[in-house]
């Protein structure tokens, strides 16, 4: 049955007592999650390296999180003197407030009866939807920098500066592949572009009629490859949790925090976006709360409560996908991170938007397609001229940079001690002859032993 659930319409008419039903709903789902999300991580990593992972408190080590969780809860909190203590107090807050006001546009389902109510399982929409959850992404990253400020430790303020440099590039790289997605949906509402994916449709071209399926993961399948690195990216998970690196920097932005409530609003946090980024993989890409194949060709499949089991089926594989990647992948230098959003992602998503709006450009009707296809052509060979020349610049400096490394090693064959190491300091005492001074004895045995 292709239901194609609800539009912008359907909002705003429910009463408020199902507005908080839904609100708390969400809170109680999030919350939920993030239990069930970190004993999930400890026993899917431990599998893959071979250990048991949480295996006491509770069946299968179940209760673990609720321990861990009513451990910070009651701990002592601690709290440095030299601190600003009002910005040290609200990071934490700045940080989780936006992780749950994200989820207050993600679509869970069709429209359903709530208590004799009619009623769109999303708690709200708006025209701007998916930029909502950019915004309230950007606005975290205000808790990590302030946390890593307010503490005044510089291990911190260094954690919270890569942050802030982290979430522009990625931020960036990841508003840039949503676009393609909008090309196609016409619209920036997150239930719109789910009923955008209710069915496939047909591509025209050159007289020849292709059938296209309906989720934007086969259609727009770069798009969701970049979005899929800009993930890790923005949630400061493995490869890219350079603002947490325990190697250089001890415990980053949360130094300063000890394992208290604080500390327990951060680590909730990071799983909340965690859940927030890929609950919008599923909508944009995934068709949202829609059956996959061949669940959907039973007609009640994307009817009544059923999606909510489809949504939370790729809710879990996405999550485990961070997972995966969390005890596969190594942490990478910040250079390479930086180097790798601004110089790859960003280029690679502003050729693919051309390219996608050239495709969709040919698709409209009364479409000067030779026109588009010549202009398209032209862009491409300017395009691979401009590549040409960067990549022969680079060439040439590769090429200088080994030369010079050649001629810095023909030196110190000719000459070992130029390079300083790892020839040892000739020029110290002993080795010109000096004899070292007489020790003076200065325990009471060495004299005793002396007189004796």
């Amino acid at each position: 049955m292709n239901n194609p659930g609800p539009t912008l319409s359907d909002f705003g008419h429910d009463p408020l007592w199902i507005t908080i039903i839904k609100a708390v709903a969400i809170f109680v789902f999030l919350m939920l999650g993030v239990l069930f999300g970190v004993w999930t991580e400890r026993k899917l990593i431990s599998r893959m390296q071979h250990r048991y992972g949480p295996n006491r408190a509770g069946k299968f080590g179940l209760l673990q999180s609720v321990a861990d969780g009513l451990k910070m809860g009651l701990k002592e909190d601690l709290m440095p003197r030299t601190v600003d203590k009002v910005i040290y107090f609200l990071a934490p807050v700045i940080i989780a407030v936006p992780a749950f006001l994200a989820f207050s546009v993600v679509p869970f389902g069709p429209m359903v009866w709530m208590f004799g109510h009619r009623t769109p399982l999303q708690l709200t929409d708006l025209p701007v939807a998916v930029l909502l959850v950019l915004a309230t992404a950007s606005i975290g990253v205000y808790g990590i920098v302030l946390a890593g400020w307010g503490s005044r430790s510089p291990y911190a303020v260094l954690g919270g500066l890569r942050s802030a440099a982290q979430v522009v590039s990625y931020e960036i790289a990841m508003g840039l592949s949503f676009v393609a997605v909008f090309l196609n949906a016409g619209t920036l509402s997150t239930s719109e572009i789910v009923a955008r994916q209710a069915g496939g449709g047909t591509w025209d071209i050159l007289g020849l009629h292709i059938p296209t399926p309906s989720w934007y993961v086969f259609s727009l399948i770069p798009s969701f490859l970049i979005y899929a690195v800009c993930m890790l990216g923005e949630t400061n998970r493995v490869p890219f949790d350079l603002p947490e690196g325990e190697g250089e920097l001890v415990g980053g932005f949360h130094t300063e925090y000890s394992s208290s409530l604080k500390f327990a609003m951060f680590m909730l946090a990071e799983y909340v976006n965690v859940f927030t980024v890929s609950a919008m993989a599923i909508t944009l890409f995934f068709g949202g709360w829609r059956a996959p194949w061949p669940i959907s060709l039973w007609d009640g499949a994307n009817t009544g409560w059923w999606p909510l089991l489809w949504f939370f089926a790729k809710l879990v594989i996405a999550f485990g996908f961070f997972v995966w990647v969390r005890a596969s992948l190594p942490r990478v230098r910040y250079d390479q991170l930086m180097a790798f959003g601004w110089k790859v992602l960003i280029p690679l998503n502003l050729v693919w938007i051309l390219l996608a709006a050239t495709f969709k450009a040919l698709r409209l009707p009364e479409t000067d397609r030779t026109g588009i296809m010549a202009f398209g052509a032209v862009v491409i060979i300017v395009a691979f001229v401009v590549w040409l020349r960067f990549d022969t610049v680079n060439q040439r400096r590769k090429e200088a940079r080994a030369a010079q490394v050649e001629e810095e090693f023909e030196q110190l064959r000719e000459e070992p001690a130029a390079g300083g190491f790892p020839v040892p300091a000739l020029d110290l005492p002993h080795y010109h002859g000096a004899v070292p001074a007489a020790r003076v004895p200065t325990d009471a045995k060495e004299v005793t032993s002396g007189s004796n």
